[in-house]
């Protein structure tokens, strides 16, 4: 498998397993849109690997994702709007694959590092771990598809909360609601989700893939509802005043002052 020459994304395979991890520590592994670019190509690539029966998605370092990189966004919507087109398409391509895939979650996924998480089959968290979606604090509303697969995780209920506030959800929390397999203490999660992937890897995999594609066929019927208009409110959202005055309030690091405009 081709690496990333700059190093942000490493993926390495052992024993039919395929591990793609976020490297980008010092930033809690947020994601430029290179990153999500060469994500998205080296998911791609990974599914039609022959020698590989199951992907597995970690990030390096005390969290799993911090979401996209806030500077890019803030530029993005100076320009004119945020751009989450990009982050979309790979996280299509994460549920599209055809091999069976786990996150491994330590610390935060927040935002589109949420999104990555449930967009793998599997989660397996740590008891630290935390998974929050606080675009509504910065002014950008979460995208429409994205959205509905948190109301596909969790219900429409536990989604509308963790949406109209943007606090965190603890790693029980997400247990009780279904937004994650399992927990473990954090020193066991590398063993963890290791034991999880090669007991489905030593498992049939044109049984596995099958049968992954029997339950995504649900998440393809979603694409084909109408949303036309729904895409314009959050286009709308994404160029608008308060999204400029929610960035630049967290680079700031102040409250910000939203006006509904």
């Amino acid at each position: 498998m081709v690496q990333d020459p700059s190093g942000e994304i490493l993926v390495s395979t052992d024993d039919h397993i395929c591990t793609i991890t976020l490297n980008r520590p010092d930033k809690r592994n947020a994601l430029t849109v290179k990153m999500v670019e060469t994500f998205r190509t080296t998911v791609e690539k990974v599914g039609t690997a022959g020698d590989v029966r199951v992907l597995v998605v970690r990030g390096n370092g005390a969290g799993f994702c911090a979401g996209m990189d806030l500077r890019e966004l803030a530029a993005q919507r100076e320009s004119g709007a945020v751009d989450l087109n990009a982050l979309e398409h790979a996280l299509e391509a994460l549920e599209r694959c055809p091999l069976p895939s786990i996150a491994a979650v330590q610390g935060d996924a927040v935002a589109g590092g949420c999104e990555l998480a449930l967009h793998c089959d599997l989660r397996v968290a740590t008891d630290t771990a935390r998974f929050a979606m606080p675009l509504a604090r910065i002014g950008i509303a979460v995208p429409v598809t994205l959205t509905w697969k948190l109301v596909d995780t969790i219900g429409a209920a536990a989604t509308k909360e963790m949406l109209f506030t943007g606090e965190a959800i603890g790693a029980e929390q997400a247990l009780a609601l279904g937004m994650v397999n399992r927990v473990v203490a954090a020193p066991d999660l590398d063993r963890a989700v290791a034991d999880l992937a090669r007991a489905i890897a030593h498992n049939a995999p044109l049984s596995v893939r099958a049968m992954k594609s029997f339950v995504q066929r649900l998440a393809e019927e979603r694409r084909s509802i109408r949303r036309d208009d729904l895409e314009a409110t959050a286009l709308r959202v994404r160029s608008s005043e308060d999204a400029r005055e929610g960035l630049a309030a967290q680079r700031e690091r102040r409250p910000p002052n939203f006006r509904g405009n």
